[in-house]
């Protein structure tokens, strides 16, 4: 059994036996009582409730995130897990890369001369902080479990971060209990204390902010740009959130075509190995979707205005932002379905190693940047 988001669901899993496809949020109990495997996105919750008496004894997410897995009680039924780390941490990170620079250029400002506060730096947030290394942001790091673990001086508190950072980016799990839990994290105490004007990207799990919360800090101008993918109560959005926030998208930053083929792998090599066969399925290249080509002049031109040419053309983060405003203003009862619905008509986006870029006239500042984001780079004048 597998989700219908999983990326070649059928041609993989068919490799290995009759292979069922549901819409994500409609797998029931009775889809399962004879299915074995069960293939999942994040936005199918797998709990007792859905797994009780039936037959599966291995459950694979394609999805870095595993909290909407109940892991303790399948570990108690004796049910196989796994999930796919890192499967879509490019991805993330070049959405929160395009975010940053859309609004930076936007708002007339110079990256250069901006700190980031990068919360949360695992497989996701360690690309993100060199990213912003390339760019020339100056990057704060916070991360107290890794920090203890590891004991790396380049570590600084939370309280640091508020108060210095120009950009915030969050990119921790989601979980409500141990020493450091994560679930409400950004609450009013928290953004008392930010620098004010901040910029407030969250593309880790919607309910580490509190709705309420942030919509405070966005009316008081405590944060003077909010970025969220992610949102409480999914798929059930905050009107009032969605209209104050700068960039919003329906949790699709990792949804490049990489990220949703790296985890669709990664949980077909689990499977193969739960079962103890060869794989026998690769992808074929030729059903991958073609990459975009981008040829700019970079003559005359601030160096700052041709990178964030070169982003947008990559990945267009405003037409994501206007078509969720846009199914939502049609019919606001209905967000919930929108929001589904833009998720799993989501449109193939390569990420930027793919991309070729053919810049004319440029200085080996911006080439180096430019190069450094990942992009295929000829260039020429």
């Amino acid at each position: 059994m597998c989700a219908s988001s999983v990326l070649f669901a059928r041609e993989a899993f068919e490799t290995l036996g009759e292979t069922l496809v549901v819409p994500d949020r409609k797998i029931s109990r009775e889809h399962l009582l004879d299915a074995d495997v069960l293939v999942i996105r994040s936005k199918t919750k797998v709990d007792k409730e859905l797994l009780a008496d039936t037959k599966v004894g291995f459950v694979g997410t394609a999805t870095a995130g595993f909290d909407h897995m109940d892991t303790r009680w399948m570990d108690r039924a004796h049910i196989a897990w796994c999930a796919a780390p890192g499967c879509n941490a490019n991805s993330v990170a070049e959405y929160v890369t395009a975010a940053a620079c859309r609004i930076a250029h936007t708002r007339g400002l110079d990256l250069e001369k901006l700190a980031v506060g990068v919360v949360g730096v695992g497989q996701v947030g360690s690309r993100v902080v060199k990213k912003a290394e390339v760019l020339g942001m100056r990057v704060l790091q916070n991360d107290p479990p890794l920090e203890i673990a590891t004991r790396n001086p380049v570590f600084v508190s939370l309280d640091r971060v508020l108060e210095e950072a120009d950009v915030l980016t969050f990119h921790v799990p989601l979980t409500r209990e141990g020493r450091f839990p994560t679930w409400h994290m950004c609450d009013c105490h928290f953004f008392e204390h930010v620098r004010p004007g901040c910029m407030f990207i969250n593309a880790a799990r919607g309910e580490i902010v509190d709705t309420d919360s942030l919509l405070y800090a966005l009316d008081r101008h405590a944060v003077g740009d909010a970025v969220l993918d992610t949102w409480e109560n999914e798929p059930f959005i905050s009107p009032e959130l969605l209209d104050k926030v700068r960039i919003a998208t329906p949790h699709i930053a990792g949804y490049s075509f990489e990220g949703r083929l790296n985890g669709t792998v990664a949980v077909y090599n689990e499977v193969c190995h739960f079962f103890e066969v060869e794989p026998a399925w690769k992808p074929d290249e030729g059903e991958f979707p073609l990459p975009t080509s981008i040829s700019c002049d970079a003559r005359g031109r601030a160096y700052e205005t041709v990178l964030c040419e070169i982003i947008s053309a990559a990945y267009d983060i405003v037409k994501d932002d206007t078509d969720l405003r846009q199914a939502v203003a049609m019919m606001p009862d209905a967000r919930g379905t929108h929001f589904d619905a833009l998720r799993r008509s989501y449109s193939a986006r390569r990420e930027f190693a793919a991309v070729k870029v053919d810049l004319r006239h440029a200085g080996e500042h911006l080439l180096a940047k430019v190069r450094g984001l990942g992009f295929q780079v000829r260039a020429s004048g």
